[in-house]
């Protein structure tokens, strides 16, 4: 019977240890500073050497496992359920076979051993996973890009689509804080790793798609439809990455907002803790923790406001940087909106700051509305400063912009174009000098602001001779050191001009305008003391007279060139007689 005897080999599998395993020098999600990871039954965790805020992740919520060869050795990637993406880096290649057992007995998952691309070609395949954009070459991954750290995304061509990538938050390195949908919540914070940091990619999508109908559409049903092929990619990743749509219903809606830096107009759509500028080519989504300055500038044609917010970061288009938003709103536009926000929400988190229904104009609706949900104090004119025609900005340039230039409490700002902000504790001396021909020299001077430290200067140049008194005593008003370097000539020049006939009468017509308008009511400093209702009190007729004379946008040029021009206009028209009648004789 021995032949009919079967002999059974039991193999033992060495059994995982109660206590867990245990692997040291492990880098969580690109962090500066190394931890130790630890696996258990219920599920893992990550603390950092240095000590800090230690991650958990619960069993239940790990979705898959990838190990491949990253930088600092061997990489454990988890993908959770919640669509959350966690990268554990450090590993050496014999842990694999502790942490796939541990992963197969603990958590049922098997761990994917994947082999990454070396061919370094830039083109392949862009798949859209549930949690990141996978890019594959002969179906290998050359890299994937998980969808919390993108920004923004633009059609930056026909066929070319830009992908911008969160910036560094804040100053925490590691990144450790759990939570408790598997995912890190580290956007922008990878970024901050190393002193070098990748901004933004593009893809080039050539041809077209066929993209099917919805499901469930039965008049549709069968019909297919050709679309660009990068068209298509861009609608993915908004959706994939939630940059079209931000979690939450927007609080409020400004529709068509006219925008000055950067051009263009665009829907504002406010949330929580953010809001989205949409327009016809570019979409932002800018965090209210982003604003660092809120600025509220009347414009000299009394028709006109601004909304200026400093950005830090700031905005990104290609490769433009935009540290400002310069909005321009009209004065006598009304608009009524009620806040789709609950009352229970209103009174527990937005009491004294918001109001339930708005009906305004538009700037002060957006103005309160913004200050309320950002927090940020509204930054208004000086009130040691009157321009010379009773206006808070005057009238200069930078290079060959033309803009308005603003005396505030603390600071200088020029807007729109470029828009430069300047403090007063970093001016070291200001000065102000005369430039240009005889003519010109009588008219207008500069003032150039040098900063302390050797940290370079701000030339302000075109600037009307009547706004020098004005300036000069703010800038005593403010203890600003100061020095006039126009020549005795060209004092002697002035006074000479302003003899003239001709000179006289443009003083006096701008002497004129001086009296209109209100703008010594509507000059604030401080956020405490902003009264909406004060800026809409404006000469109607005024606006009209100013509008009619041309655009905002060149009011000093075509001021300057109407007044050189009559006045030559009357120096012809006086002299042409007297050379006639002499020739009579």
């Amino acid at each position: 019977m021995d032949s009919d005897r079967v002999v059974f080999k039991l193999t033992s599998l060495t059994p995982l240890p109660s206590v867990g395993e245990s692997f040291d020098d492990i880098y969580l999600d690109l962090s500066k500073n190394p931890g130790k990871c630890k696996l258990a039954e219920s599920g893992l965790g990550w603390k950092p050497s240095g000590g800090g805020d230690t991650f958990t992740l619960d069993s239940s919520n790990i979705g898959a496992a990838q190990w491949s060869r990253a930088a600092k050795g061997y990489e454990l990637k988890i993908l959770s359920r919640t669509s959350g993406v966690i990268q554990l880096d450090g590993f050496e290649q014999e842990d694999f076979e502790r942490v796939s057992k541990a992963f197969r007995i603990w958590y049922g998952i098997n761990v994917e051993s994947r082999e990454h691309a070396l061919r370094g070609w830039n083109w392949g395949k862009a798949e859209f996973t549930k949690a990141e954009l996978a890019f594959s070459v002969q179906n290998r991954p050359a890299f994937e890009v998980p969808y919390t750290e993108i920004s923004n995304t633009n059609l930056a061509g026909k066929n070319e689509v830009a992908v911008e990538f969160a910036l560094p938050t804040d100053s925490h390195a590691n990144g450790a804080n759990g939570q408790p949908d598997g995912s890190t919540k580290n956007r922008g914070r990878k970024a901050g790793a190393g002193p070098d940091e990748l901004v933004e990619m593009r893809f080039y999508i050539p041809g077209t798609v066929v993209k099917k109908e919805k499901e469930g559409d039965e008049e549709n049903e069968g019909e297919e439809e050709e679309q660009n092929a990068a068209n298509l990619f861009y609608e993915t990743l908004m959706d994939k990455a939630e940059i079209g749509d931000v979690a939450g219903d927007t609080f409020a809606t400004f529709l068509d907002v006219l925008h000055l830096t950067p051009r263009g107009r665009f829907d504002i759509d406010m949330y929580e803790s953010s809001f989205r500028l949409r327009g016809k080519t570019y979409d932002y989504k800018i965090q209210y923790a982003s604003i660092k300055k809120f600025f509220l500038l009347p414009k000299n044609d009394d028709t006109h406001t601004l909304i200026v917010l400093g950005l830090d970061p700031p905005l990104r288009q290609g490769q433009t940087r935009y540290p400002f938003l310069v909005m321009q709103l009209k004065l006598d536009e009304e608009i009524s909106i009620e806040l789709n926000m609950t009352q229970e929400l209103l009174d527990s988190r937005y009491k004294d700051k918001l109001e339930p229904r708005y009906e305004e104009p538009i700037h002060q609706v957006i103005t309160k509305i913004f200050r309320g949900l950002s927090g940020k104090k509204v930054i208004m004119p000086s009130k040691d400063f009157v321009s010379h025609h009773g206006h808070s900005g005057v009238k200069c340039s930078i290079k060959a912009n033309e803009g308005l230039l603003f005396c505030l409490d603390k600071s200088f700002m020029f807007v729109p174009k470029p828009a430069t902000y300047v403090q007063i504790e970093n001016i070291a001396v200001i000065t102000m000098s005369r430039v240009g021909g005889a003519v010109s020299a009588s008219r207008t001077f500069d003032i150039t602001m040098t900063l302390k430290g050797g940290m370079g200067e701000h030339q302000f140049s075109n600037i009307n001779r009547e706004e020098q008194q004005p300036l000069e005593e703010f800038f005593k008003a403010k203890n600003i050191r100061f020095k006039n370097e126009m020549t005795d000539d060209s004092s002697a020049l002035l006074a000479a001009a302003l003899d003239n006939d001709e000179m006289m009468a443009s003083s006096e017509d701008e002497g004129g305008r001086a009296d209109r308008g209100s703008a010594d009511e509507d000059e604030e400093s401080v956020d405490e003391d902003f009264e909406a209702s004060s800026e809409s009190d404006v000469a109607e007729e005024y606006d009209s007279a100013h509008e009619s004379s041309g655009g905002s946008g060149s009011d000093a040029e075509m001021e300057d060139a109407s007044d050189a021009g009559g006045d030559g206009s009357d120096d012809d028209e006086q002299e042409r007689p007297k050379k006639k009648s002499k020739t009579g004789k």
